[in-house]
């Protein structure tokens, strides 16, 4: 459990700064004074970041964070505090205080009202262990990350935002393979993640090229296209992440799912109405599977129909929008020249009538 620290007297301590700092850097600090007196802890959060990424603070980023922020830490956004918490401990060169940094930061973040936060810190603590040789802590930190209840969707959430905010080159390229490989492992187990496209365009999967792990780019693929082949020619590699052995029953259900909406994303909204048999055939379900499955679609919001028992029918009038792959893009483009012949030829059929209509 981390020791309290006094309170500081946050007046002297800004003071002290100014006479400590740089010139460039006292802006920040009158600001700080002024944020703080009025408890602006939106503002001031903002403010802080602007100071930590200002390339003069990297000797007082450390001691600004401990102490200043220290100060007021319960006031602020906990995902924003561990991202700052992130970001000032790559100026920590010992390894036992960085550890050190990361454990007690974590002893003072709510695990029920901030499991963001909590997870994001237990995943940067696993990867501190890792560099510094405690694997067996890595692992133990890492499946406490990974079994948070529910916590895969958020993470992938809030891992992209974190790269949206950032020079993918500031990260050591073993902090880019990790990255991936948990991002990855997110979007799989993630149960409201049914579209990788976003993920699939960013630069950072390239970090798994050439290595151990690249099996799982590719079976990020595999899910986004909704390829049920492809995925049950993966499936043996699976034993090499126990999470994804141990959900294997999820995964297959997801990439139904994913198949599911891929098949009708190809078709044209005219062409929407699909039989029991058409979908069983399209995600290799038996046929008294599948309304269960459009069921479950429907509950995740990932289409909008209904269903017709009787002549066992699904009636699709929408699919869930996607970021869209390269090749769904071009797949996307076919159809629309095909729209465009079709517009075309009503147009040469009726251009004729309308000239002669008196």
């Amino acid at each position: 459990m981390a020791v309290d620290k006094p309170k500081i007297d946050v007046d002297a301590y800004l003071s002290e700064a100014l006479t400590a700092t740089p010139p460039e850097l006292h802006p920040f600090f009158h600001s700080f004074k002024d944020l703080h007196n009025r408890k602006l802890w939106h503002q001031i959060t903002l403010k802080l970041f602007e100071f930590f990424d200002h390339p003069q603070s990297k000797p007082y980023r450390v001691d600004v964070y401990d102490k200043f922020v220290r100060d007021f830490e319960g006031k602020l956004n906990q995902l924003k505090l561990v991202e700052m918490g992130v970001k000032v401990s790559k100026e920590i060169d010992n390894p036992k205080h960085l550890l050190t940094f990361f454990t007690d930061l974590l002893a003072r973040i709510p695990t029920e009202t901030a499991r963001d936060a909590h997870v994001l810190l237990l995943a940067t603590l696993s990867r501190a262990k890792l560099v510094y040789g405690d694997e067996d802590g890595a692992k133990k930190d890492m499946e406490e990350a990974w079994k948070s209840k529910s916590e895969f969707a958020p993470y992938y959430r809030n891992s992209l935002l974190y790269l949206a905010c950032i020079e993918l080159s500031d990260l050591e390229p073993e902090e880019q393979l990790s990255r991936a490989h948990d991002l990855g492992l997110s979007a799989f187990l993630g149960d409201t993640i049914y579209n990788f496209g976003e993920l699939l365009m960013h630069p950072i999967l390239d970090a798994l090229n050439g290595t151990p792990h690249e099996w799982i780019k590719k079976l990020l693929f595999t899910f986004n296209e909704g390829n049920i082949g492809k995925f049950e020619a993966l499936a043996p590699l699976f034993p090499r992440e126990p999470l994804l052995q141990e959900h294997y029953p999820f995964l297959r259900q997801k990439i139904c799912l994913m198949a599911l909406i891929e098949s009708v994303f190809k078709r044209n909204a005219y062409d929407r109405t699909m039989s029991f048999q058409t979908i069983a055939e399209e995600t290799r379900l038996p046929p008294d599977e599948v309304e269960h499955l459009v069921m479950k679609a429907l509950s995740l919001k990932l289409i909008k129909g209904s269903l017709d028992q009787v002549d066992q029918k699904a009636y699709i009038t929408w699919v869930q929008p996607r970021v869209l792959s390269l090749e769904q893009i071009g797949q996307l483009s076919q159809r629309l020249s095909v729209w465009g012949e079709k517009l075309h030829k009503v147009e040469d059929r009726i251009a004729p009538e309308v000239l002669v209509s008196p």
